[in-house]
């Protein structure tokens, strides 16, 4: 039971639940512009064409959230734009693994084109935190 107290204590478990929460509204908004791309606009042999579209309207979105909820009182903001460009490279990686899982699943194993979102959406959540806490917002 101490254990549980102290988690609950611990500020990591309170950014933790905002960063899921955050997450949860950028991966609505991630699905909503990647879906219809995929679907109708670039087909499923495409599909990894609309993961840059989707990235950079959640990214935007995502980083309004992070900075001002997930990882409030947590570390320093920095002015000048650095900080902002460490959120845009932690959000690269995530781009990098969307794409990558993107492709595989729907070019290469023909996969319907909804598929790459399971794995997407629960890896690139795991890493996107560590790194934005570790890097971005420390």
């Amino acid at each position: 039971m101490r254990g549980i107290n102290a988690m609950r204590q611990s500020a990591i478990v309170g950014q933790l639940m905002r960063f899921l929460v955050a997450g949860g509204i950028s991966t609505v908004i991630y699905t909503a512009v990647y879906l219809p791309l995929a679907m109708w606009v670039f087909g499923r042999e495409r599909a990894v064409f609309a993961v840059p579209f989707a990235f950079a309207v959640a990214v935007t979105a995502g980083y309004w959230l992070h900075s001002n909820w997930s990882f409030r009182g947590h570390g320093t903001r920095q002015s000048g734009g650095g900080q902002q460009a460490k959120f845009v490279s932690v959000q690269g990686v995530g781009l990098l693994m969307h794409a990558v899982l993107t492709w595989v699943m729907t070019d290469r194993l023909g996969l319907p084109a909804w598929t790459p979102l399971v794995p997407g959406l629960t890896l690139v959540p795991v890493v996107t935190f560590l790194l934005n806490r570790q890097w971005v917002f420390r």
